[in-house]
């Protein structure tokens, strides 16, 4: 569910007045991951890279406490749902946005992950889920990039995370990613706490 709080009461009082008028609230931090393990483990598993990746995310955010609250349109608001939208390329050549709620069990995650991207895919309609707290994903595999920096709009406050192709070498393949997010949601030592976990969701798997 999710439900307006006040943000003079809640933990990131100071943060919302220094940044909810600010005209580029949005930071990006860029690291590299080791994802030699979950790359085998997708080709063993036959099932998609991408979304054991989104998979990862999600157990990471939904172990950092920050990513529940989220400034919208001026206001702060409390989820307790996390879901992760995936960009889809659709049959006419387009594309769409499909949310994914967030589960700690991967086969329903991924059961969940086929059935509407598919569903996207043929119906050429997006899939939103206003009651979750959607942590945007966008993978540009066409080429390798360094490091992805999203536009800012208020219209879309939510976190990013965000690649290209990764590079694969003799003995490990590694993926930069870049994750952007609005500093009255979280400051730099929560986001950087977050792709520590992102790293050790990757090796656990």
């Amino acid at each position: 569910m999710k439900h307006e709080i006040a943000p003079q009461e809640s933990n990131r009082k100071e943060a919302y007045d220094l940044w909810i008028t600010s005209p580029m609230p949005m930071v990006t931090l860029t690291k590299t991951f080791d994802i030699t393990r979950i790359q085998k483990i997708a080709k063993q598993r036959g099932v998609k890279l991408n979304m054991l990746l989104c998979w990862c995310i999600g157990k990471a955010a939904a172990q950092t406490e920050e990513f529940y609250t989220l400034p919208e349109g001026g206001k702060l608001f409390r989820y307790d749902r996390i879901a992760i939208n995936v960009i889809v390329n659709n049959i006419k050549g387009g594309i769409n946005s499909c949310d994914i709620p967030y589960t700690d069990d991967l086969e329903q995650f991924n059961s969940s992950y086929i059935t509407l991207t598919s569903e996207v895919k043929n119906s050429c309609k997006s899939i939103f889920n206003e009651e979750y707290m959607i942590v945007g994903t966008s993978a540009m595999t066409a080429t390798e990039l360094d490091c992805i920096v999203n536009q800012y709009t208020d219209k879309f406050c939510n976190p990013m995370v965000m690649w290209g192709c990764y590079r694969k070498g003799w003995f490990k393949t590694t993926l930069p990613i870049s994750f952007q997010f609005h500093h009255v949601q979280m400051d730099g030592g929560h986001a950087a706490r977050f792709l520590e976990l992102l790293q050790k969701s990757i090796n656990a798997l």
